[in-house]
């Protein structure tokens, strides 16, 4: 994996050099916009409305609108007066329960592998969280911006959270508060949950709409016809309690189906290993990834 920065995990008097990398990619489709006429790629222009000009890349600054148009402008100098003196290290603050921290908190995740010369600290440091069921809690610098972060075990390794701030949170408007529920109001409610919960399988969750966005471009590559085909409208209740027993219902008869077909599925695994066939093979197209000139290293 592609190594995006350097630097090491301290928390007391222990150092832990790491490497950080992308956790996750986009699978979305990247468009780019072409001359109708010649197909050829638009080319993005900078230009001054003022001044009518072509603006070169050295000739920009950065500005804060902080009115309606109006600006304070801060040069390079001033914004790396800034950066933070230990830029190379994720400071942990706090060992804190998961569970403590709602997913509104979390941003984007990343890979922490260790340095050939760290191997047995960071297995130390992943097997004590692991026992004692802790998360760290950190501030790391990256790119100029202080974030905060929350360190966790993932796959014998260490996966790192980057974190929304509480000032970066909004706040909802309470809602329901004059609504008074019914106790069958509740308990079909319940019910109805219990019939849908299920033990999370990521694998059997997909992106529709990008399959369908893939077979659209290869119809078009191979000069085929592709036809979307219209979402199944549902049946418009009014009553809430009409509605939990049709979904109840419903959940019911879907979830005797689905015990059905996982004890089939337990009894014919062996002989479905040697059946020929790719009915059920799927296309996957991935999108093009974007190269990089940037240096191995951090």
């Amino acid at each position: 994996m592609h190594t995006l920065w350097k630097g090491s995990i301290s928390f007391g008097l222990v150092n832990v050099p790491v490497k950080m990398h992308a956790a996750t990619e986009s699978q979305d489709f990247k468009f780019n916009y072409l001359h109708k006429e010649c197909q050829n790629r638009i080319r993005s222009i900078k230009k001054c409305p003022i001044c009518d000009m072509e603006v070169d890349t050295t000739d920009l600054v950065k500005g804060y609108e902080y009115e309606k148009d109006r600006f304070v402008v801060l040069s390079e100098e001033d914004l790396a007066a800034l950066e933070q003196p230990m830029s190379r290290s994720i400071d942990i603050l706090d060992f804190i329960d998961l569970k403590e921290i709602d997913p509104i908190y979390y941003d984007k995740s990343y890979y922490l592998s260790p340095e050939e010369t760290a191997l047995k600290a960071y297995r130390l440091l992943c097997q004590a969280m692991e026992e004692s069921g802790k998360v760290a809690l950190a501030r790391v610098t990256m790119r100029s911006k202080q974030h905060l972060a929350c360190l966790r075990v993932f796959e014998q390794g260490l996966v790192m959270e980057t974190m929304h701030y509480p000032k970066e949170i909004r706040h909802m408007d309470a809602v329901g508060d004059r609504i008074v529920l019914t106790e069958a109001e509740m308990t079909m409610a319940r019910l109805l949950i219990d019939n849908l919960a299920r033990p999370f399988e990521p694998e059997k969750y997909h992106d529709e709409l990008r399959e369908q966005m893939a077979s659209l471009i290869e119809g078009r590559v191979t000069g085929e016809t592709f036809k979307v085909e219209a979402p199944t409208k549902g049946r418009k209740v009014v009553d809430l309690m009409e509605a939990l027993r049709a979904s109840i219902a419903m959940t019911e008869k879907e979830k005797g189906q689905l015990e059905g077909k996982t004890e089939d599925k337990t009894k014919d695994t062996d002989s479905d290993l040697d059946q020929p066939g790719d009915e059920n093979k799927k296309f996957s197209l991935t999108p093009r990834k974007r190269t990089t000139r940037r240096a191995k290293g951090a």
